[in-house]
């Protein structure tokens, strides 16, 4: 009798009563910054209450469509790895200068229907590159994408930026104790609930939270039972060049951070990704951000929280975050249930987030210890990577006199440190004419220079 050949664990399905536990773990551990982009954008635009609710609602909608769609996957969309989807914060500041400057909603939801369009063909392109990111570029961007969330993690442990207790010490007390459950958790806990870390140290934090007044549930009773999100609600898209053209910048750089989330996400789970995977995911990434243009919300882009969330508890089901995907249809269908979940106060998150965060960033060390570093220039393509990664993370004006284009690209440490180690591997390890020069990685002194 034939054996039945073993499943990888990125394809396994748990059982339900783990699916909805892992599956809400990562719409905890990713709903602050789910929100984010449509409250900063309407803000600006100083939309009403009730369309701000909506434009909420719309985003958690295509959120879990369009997390579905990359960990689920059809024909030749989706990456089919535990992949979750959110609106990209590169594509905030462009948005918000349409919104405000050149035509409104209209405006901006044409230039987003184009750039997905322009993702998705483009998906097979960025699939070939895919031999310029060996370890040595993987580790430093990965390093990177986890050191660049580390401050958001920060914000949230002091209360939320631009909340009115900012740095207060019970603020970093509560998300000092979040930490430490969830640490404590993984320490002695049983397996099982070890894998459940983050979950556990959110609930505790909240039954901790409440009765010292850090939460606020009056959204809660505020909020519609049903909300669903009709295509054009605000109106037909408008075309405008101007618009089309920034954000047409702006799918080039979360293309460039997918790739590299991606790539994260296939070393924590053993399954490497190969050039087809890579433009499979990407064009997800495309139809997801054209779903975004017609549903009233915005670019989507693999979400980098999530991605320390898999290292840490080491579960690499993808059928986890399709679970997580429908939690999240069910929160923008549901705006109550939605409200409940805002309600969890940011220093609960800020806890939970040092751990993932900083698990995204150890990953990257670990795999730069497969990287040889003697008798080559690696070194060098780290150091000058990571500085220039980190750099508008610890200093966030510091291209603020530059063009509005410049800024798109380099304001975000991930594709300014990703684009960075690329450039220098080619420089350094691909180029030919250096006798010592090594493919990026290699460990090996008989690996001969790779001409670009």
């Amino acid at each position: 009798m034939a054996t039945p050949a073993p499943v990888h664990p990125v394809d396994e399905v748990p059982p339900v009563r783990s699916l909805a536990a892992f599956g809400l773990q990562h719409v905890l551990a990713m709903y602050a910054g789910a929100v984010a982009v449509p409250l900063i954008v309407g803000g600006a635009m100083k939309l009403s209450a009730a369309d701000l609710a909506y434009l909420i609602t719309a985003d958690l909608l295509i959120c879990g469509i369009a997390t579905l769609i990359q960990c689920v996957g059809f024909w030749r969309f989706g990456v089919r790895l535990p992949i979750m989807q959110g609106c990209t914060f590169a594509a905030v500041s462009p948005m918000v200068l349409i919104g405000t400057t050149g035509g409104g909603l209209p405006a901006i939801y044409g230039s987003v229907i184009v750039a997905g369009l322009a993702i998705a063909l483009l998906a097979p392109v960025f699939g070939r590159l895919l031999r310029f990111f060996p370890p040595l570029v993987t580790g430093t961007v990965i390093l990177i994408i986890g050191v660049s969330l580390l401050p958001v993690a920060g914000n949230w442990a002091a209360g939320g930026a631009g909340a009115q207790d900012f740095g207060e010490p019970r603020n970093l007390a509560l998300a000092g104790f979040v930490l430490a459950v969830v640490v404590g958790v993984q320490r002695f806990a049983p397996p099982f609930l070890s894998r459940i870390a983050v979950l556990i140290g959110i609930a505790v934090g909240l039954a901790v939270a409440v009765p010292f007044g850090f939460t606020d549930f009056g959204g809660v009773g505020d909020a519609d039972w049903l909300g669903i999100s009709t295509p054009f609600h605000f109106g037909a898209p408008a075309f405008r060049a101007s618009a089309i053209v920034s954000m047409l910048v702006v799918a080039l750089v979360t293309m460039t951070e997918t790739t590299g989330d991606l790539l994260a996400v296939g070393e924590l789970t053993g399954r490497r990704v190969e050039p087809r995977a890579l433009a499979d995911g990407l064009r997800a990434d495309g139809l997801s951000t054209v779903l975004g243009g017609v549903f009233n919300t915005f670019p989507y882009t693999a979400f980098a929280q999530n991605v320390g969330l898999v290292g840490m508890t080491r579960v690499r089901s993808r059928w986890v975050v399709a679970a997580a995907g429908g939690i999240l249809v069910l929160l923008g269908l549901l705006p109550k249930l939605g409200a409940v979940v805002a309600a969890v106060p940011a220093p609960v998150l800020g806890g939970a987030g040092l751990v993932m965060f900083g698990t995204v960033a150890a990953s990257g060390l670990r795999t730069l210890a497969e990287v040889g570093f003697e008798d080559n220039h690696n070194l060098t393509v780290v150091a000058v990577s990571v500085a220039v990664g980190v750099l508008p993370v610890g200093v966030p004006t510091v291209y603020e006199k530059f063009p509005d284009w410049f800024q798109t690209v380099m304001n975000s440490g991930i594709s300014a440190g990703c684009l960075t180690a690329i450039v220098l591997n080619l420089l350094f390890n691909h180029l030919p004419g250096r006798p010592d020069s090594r493919e990026g990685g290699a460990a090996a002194p008989e690996a001969p220079a790779v001409s670009a």
